[in-house]
């Protein structure tokens, strides 16, 4: 979603690390330039014109003029000023107070209120606590049924909600049922607009009344850009939102809602959406985001995601196969699946330190999603014998391997050569004690944490 944002940027602070010394004159031709970049993606003026005095007063200071890296200083000023734009700290959600807590989600139609429902299910199941899912939004019958069916396939109860009752009363009555199921956390899919109406708000506001929400989170869409900010300021000035979930954040939009909204509403970017599925909710931590925009990567996300996917018992036996050369194509296999857990490819590639400057160079193709899926067709078509043991694959298996996955000869001879390459690599790590016990030397002979999966 940043990327051209992130592009802009990245030239324009390159210029100011280059110089040995800096003047007004320079920070201000730089200054000028970040709020061109910052107004191209759609960021409110008044948020731009604010963020770029505080930064301009900050970096002609005598502190900084007189510093050994006087464009290093500046940078890290802006990632300050832009970590503190995005919301500054991360803010979980409230879940104290009697039970069942009540979360509020509100929002125009069509902006993923109810897929958001799911995923904040499944991510609250994951922290041990008991979701009960409302469908209130009785004006679109298959908004009831669309929960209903994320319920069932995360194997959560679900509200009996009608498209003839009153919504007010669906919502005081699932409270009490969730009492009875003893189940702490309340998830009420509000109903939507096309466009912000007064008996909409009004609705709203009675459901807060009755039952009294320990979160109102505004569900926005990050592609709608300046529309997001004004609609959630209106939500914010009549039902006093308490945070705000940005959706569909893994779209090519430019970004300027998000980097707006905080600052116009006073309330915090508590989640952000990165795809369709049901993991694909993510908590939202500004000083990540204000990293990945400079291009200096975000390290601890792409962990986090790493250890999301890594299974440690699956991860120990990998190591040891590692340092027997016991590693086949089925683990290959395995190792690729856990790729595609972690999400979008290029979205992971954005995580890494450096990859905006490869970028910007031309040296960084763009990933293919469709590569991974043609390898794992590739190896599925392979028998238990032959990956185990792919040199027994000759030329007539490579054909028939080829047919049965839908791909050419030369894409599984690219497979196996890609394996084979990677076999000898893994050779060369061990050998160098990487893996531990064996042949390193005093490297080798230490004991040490074994990896756990492919980005560990």
């Amino acid at each position: 979603m940043f990327d051209n944002l992130s592009d802009r940027l990245h030239s324009t602070l390159k210029t100011l690390r280059g110089h040995g010394k800096l003047t007004d004159s320079n920070i201000k031709e730089a200054m000028d330039e970040v709020r061109l970049a910052l107004l191209e993606a759609d960021v409110n003026f008044k948020v731009v014109k604010d963020f770029i005095a505080s930064v301009s007063e900050k970096a002609v200071g005598h502190d900084v003029l007189t510093s050994l890296a006087p464009g290093q200083q500046v940078i890290k000023i802006v990632r300050e000023h832009l970590t503190e734009l995005l919301g500054g700290a991360t803010e979980g959600l409230n879940l104290k107070g009697p039970q069942p807590v009540v979360i509020m989600l509100v929002g125009l139609q069509g902006s993923g209120k109810t897929t958001t429902s799911g995923k904040l299910a499944k991510m609250l199941q994951k922290q041990g606590r008991r979701p009960y899912l409302v469908p209130a939004d009785v004006y679109r019958p298959a908004a009831i049924e669309q929960l209903t069916v994320l319920a069932k396939s995360l194997s959560l109860p679900v509200h009996p909600s009608e498209a003839s009752l009153d919504p007010v009363a669906i919502c005081r009555a699932a409270v009490e049922t969730a009492k009875v199921k003893n189940c702490d956390t309340l998830i009420i899919d509000t109903a939507g607009r096309l466009h912000v109406d007064e008996e909409l708000m009004g609705e709203l506001g009675r459901i807060k009344t009755e039952v009294r929400p320990a979160e109102i989170l505004f569900v926005a869409d990050a592609m709608t850009g300046q529309d997001a900010v004004t609609v959630a300021a209106k939500f914010n000035d009549d039902l006093a939102i308490s945070g705000v979930v940005l959706t569909k954040m893994d779209g090519d939009a430019r970004g300027g809602g998000a980097l707006s909204i905080k600052k116009v509403t006073d309330r915090p970017i508590k989640f952000i959406g990165v795809g369709e599925g049901l993991d694909a909710l993510e908590v939202f931590h500004p000083d990540r985001l204000a990293s990945r925009i400079l291009g200096m990567g975000d390290v601890l996300t792409l962990i986090e995601k790493a250890e999301a996917v890594v299974d440690k018992k699956q991860a120990e036996q990998l190591a040891k196969k590692i340092r027997r050369n016991a590693f086949t194509l089925e683990d290959f296999r395995g190792q690729i699946q856990q790729i595609k857990k972690m999400g979008n490819l290029e979205q992971l590639m954005g995580m890494v330190p450096g990859m905006n400057k490869l970028k910007q160079m031309g040296n960084l193709p763009k990933p293919d999603e469709g590569e991974l899926g043609r390898i794992e067709a590739i190896i599925g078509s392979m028998t238990a014998q032959e990956r185990q043991r792919y040199e027994i694959i000759n030329s007539s298996r490579r054909q028939r391997i080829a047919r049965g996955s839908g791909t050419t000869v030369q894409d599984v001879n690219k497979v196996i050569k890609s394996y084979s390459e990677m076999l000898k690599m893994m050779k060369k790590m061990k050998g160098k004690g990487v893996f531990g016990g064996g042949g390193g030397g005093a490297v080798g002979k230490r004991k040490r944490k074994r990896p756990k999966g492919l980005f560990r």
